[in-house]
């Protein structure tokens, strides 16, 4: 039987909502002024809560290219239609899917995971517009980049927050959390779709 699937996204922008620069880069994001001993600003709260991670190909060039693989054993589902090449120590933790993000749920949900990390801009948006987010974690870093990638992007219909709490902290990141509120007969619609 399917699994009741939770589908979150817990990323960071810059103030003026900017993901990465406008060649994919994220170097603002590592400045060391911004660390705070034992602070993670929720990460690993977050990271234990979910059992499944989906993000584009472009995000996950982009994590591969780190010194550290950040999501350790959890299972992490590519969305491309293009060939991925997949290092071999993250060999069985990594699967390429591709469909719609309706698909991409039902595919998770009939596996029995429970809770997703949406990760990347595209697949952030895409999900939203097929109402399919639950919850937004979205961490403002006190930087202008003035261009770059959007977090958000055009979108066929509005989509209405609610606000679940703001949290400052002493480096100047303010982190807000929003539930996704869509109606069930939206929802139901569009799983039948």
């Amino acid at each position: 039987m399917p699994s009741v699937l939770k589908i979150s996204a817990f990323i960071a922008t810059s103030l003026d909502g900017f993901i990465a620069r406008p060649d994919g880069n994220i170097d603002w994001l590592t400045d060391p002024s911004y660390e705070i001993p034992k602070q993670d600003f929720g990460y690993q709260k977050f990271m234990d809560s979910v059992d499944v991670l989906v993000m584009g190909r472009h995000t996950f060039e982009k994590v591969v290219s780190f010194e550290e693989w950040p999501y350790g054993e959890k299972p992490v589902m590519v969305l491309t239609h293009n060939q991925v090449l997949i290092p071999d120590e993250l060999s069985g933790r990594i699967e390429i899917l591709s469909g719609t993000s309706t698909d991409v749920v039902g595919n998770l949900s009939k596996r029995g995971f429970r809770h997703v990390y949406l990760d990347g801009g595209k697949t952030i948006q895409g999900f939203l517009r097929d109402n399919l987010v639950d919850e937004l974690t979205i961490t403002r870093i006190p930087i202008l980049l003035g261009e770059g990638l959007p977090l958000f992007g055009e979108m066929n219909h509005d989509i209405r927050l609610e606000h679940v709490r703001t949290t400052g902290y002493p480096n100047g990141f303010v982190q807000s959390i929003y539930r996704v509120t869509t109606s069930q007969v939206e929802f139901s619609t569009l799983a039948h779709a």
